[in-house]
């Protein structure tokens, strides 16, 4: 139970912290590289450059968590919970985020190249400058989210995913004539 401790720039790599509680804590530039946080709370967390590089966290709750600018590169977080979170600037390059939920999350400039978003909801989010090279897509929700401005989109990742006509998109690119989701 740590919600609400200050734990800026705190070491944590490897250790096992399924199950924490980090609602509202501090944890600007801390480092859990390679950690376990599997159904850990970080709700309202502020992790700001903070590392999660490889870290492992299925069910994690970052709901309302800012994560500007932290490092989540190759991390394993399917079935996350970001809704409402702010990745601004954040490396998830290469990072296994099925089915994680990324509802109305601030996604601006944020790495996702070569990542897993198969059944990711990134609906009303804002992918405003996300690099999306190589990710997987399938059947990845951005109904509502605005696309026009991301890098490395292509019709290939557009054809797999899910959108709506609220779905915008990068000029040359078309939303397909049905989209795979109901």
């Amino acid at each position: 139970m740590l919600s609400g401790s200050d734990l800026s720039e705190a070491r944590f790599v490897g250790a096992n912290l399924s199950s924490s509680d980090f609602k509202e804590a501090n944890l600007s530039g801390a480092d859990l590289s390679g950690a376990n946080v599997t159904r850990a709370r970080f709700q309202g967390a502020s992790l700001t450059n903070a590392t999660l590089e490889t870290a492992a966290g299925d069910r994690a709750n970052f709901i309302e968590a800012d994560l500007s600018g932290a490092n989540l590169v190759k991390a394993e977080l399917p079935r996350a919970d970001l809704t409402d979170a702010i990745l601004d600037g954040a490396d998830l390059g290469k990072a296994d985020l099925q089915r994680t939920v990324f509802e109305g999350a601030s996604l601006k400039n944020v790495n996702l190249e070569y990542a897993l978003l198969a059944r990711t909801r990134l609906v009303n989010a804002d992918l405003d400058g996300a690099k999306l090279h190589g990710a997987y897509t399938y059947l990845a929700r951005f109904e509502g989210s605005d696309l026009s401005s991301s890098l490395g989109l292509t019709q290939d990742q557009l054809s797999i995913a899910c959108g709506d006509a609220d779905t915008k998109l990068p000029e040359g690119l078309e939303a397909p004539a049905e989209w795979p989701c109901e």
